[in-house]
């Protein structure tokens, strides 16, 4: 699997944006992709240090449109911590 293949997109949220702060930085992943191969392809792509990765699974919502009735895809999240003396990854800076 390809390492641009496993980073979807980047989160960003109020609560994403709080964690900055504290190196922590959340991503969509792809539903297959192991901690391991989180942590490798984050370090790969931005050229960072990552500390540990978290990850969970996001069930999709009930949504219906009408008498239609659907459920949106679900979804891999994980956060990742970045070591102390790892640069900030710059993608984010300019949000």
């Amino acid at each position: 699997m390809n390492k641009f293949d496993i980073i979807k997109r980047p989160i960003v949220t109020e609560q994403s944006m709080d964690e900055m702060e504290f190196n922590k930085y959340t991503f969509e992943v792809d539903k297959n992709a192991t901690k391991p191969e989180i942590k490798e392809a984050i370090e790969e792509v931005f050229g960072v240090k990552v500390e540990k990765v978290n990850t969970m699974n996001v069930r999709g919502k009930m949504k219906r449109q009408g008498v239609h009735q659907g459920r949106r895809p679900a979804w891999k999240k994980a956060v990742v911590k970045l070591t102390d003396d790892s640069e900030p990854i710059e993608f984010f800076d300019s949000i």
